[in-house]
């Protein structure tokens, strides 16, 4: 009788199991919308070992014609002997609604705070990087029903990512000067903390890219970029996935 109990119990878990993963993804909307993100990336060396990183990212929804978030960035790095940085930076974004499952009619602004630590190397044609940050975000509350649009409350979080990128020369024996390269990437998003909710994955953002560097302080790619986002708000208690895809054009100076 004691083992039949314990089957009983195994299977009615397995069977609850099962109706609560079917029935998180029954309360899931998604959405997808053609987007493009058109991007500055800029070094400033101010020493051996010291340089000022701005940047500035125009992402757009429809491709072109509407925005899906204002991005720019600046920060301090440090950069170790052997191909190893760290950093610390402040970024405001301001993301607005877009797909078929808008979170109501106003954007609202974050400020994020990040830590960084990164590494690069090279093997013959391949170079690669790896880059970790650490995000305290502070997220604007909009009341989406009223006229105002002011924001009225600031929520906290914080996330992880972590980017692994892959770079290979094409009519070179390594990345140089003039030299045409194809690049891929792929970053995780993880959310954590008291506030996070059912955010705990965030997004994740995969790209595949050719690029060309003119010289050391310029060079320029363009590709192609898929993202998968949980939406930060949910539409009538129901989380929402946006499916990103569209066009990604990088320039980077080095000065």
């Amino acid at each position: 009788m004691g083992e039949f109990y314990k089957k009983l119990k195994l299977a009615t878990a397995l069977c609850l199991s099962i109706a609560l993963a079917q029935n998180a993804f029954a309360q899931r909307l998604s959405t997808y919308n053609d987007i493009g993100w058109y991007n500055v990336f800029g070094t400033i060396n101010v020493s051996k070992h010291i340089s000022i990183i701005p940047e500035f990212q125009w992402r757009r929804n429809n491709i072109i014609t509407d925005w899906q978030q204002l991005l720019a960035r600046a920060g301090v790095q440090y950069h170790f002997n052997k191909g190893g940085t760290a950093a610390i930076l402040y970024c405001f974004t301001m993301s607005y609604p877009i797909g078929d499952y808008p979170w109501g009619p106003y954007p609202f602004p974050e400020h994020r705070i990040t830590e960084q630590v990164g590494f690069t190397g090279s093997t013959g044609i391949f170079n690669f990087s790896h880059r970790l940050r650490l995000e305290q975000r502070w997220l604007g509350q909009i009341n989406q029903k009223a006229e105002s649009g002011k924001v009225e409350s600031w929520m906290y979080l914080n996330r992880v990512r972590y980017q692994l990128r892959t770079e290979v020369a094409l009519n070179r024996p390594k990345i140089e000067d003039k030299t045409f390269y194809l690049a891929a990437f792929d970053e995780i998003f993880i959310g954590f903390g008291k506030n996070v909710n059912q955010n705990v994955f965030d997004q994740n953002r995969l790209g595949l890219l050719g690029g060309y560097r003119f010289n050391k302080n310029l060079r320029m790619e363009a590709g192609y970029l898929n993202q998968i986002v949980q939406q930060p708000a949910p539409v009538n208690n129901q989380q929402v996935y946006q499916y990103n895809q569209g066009p990604i054009v990088n320039l980077y100076v080095t000065r």
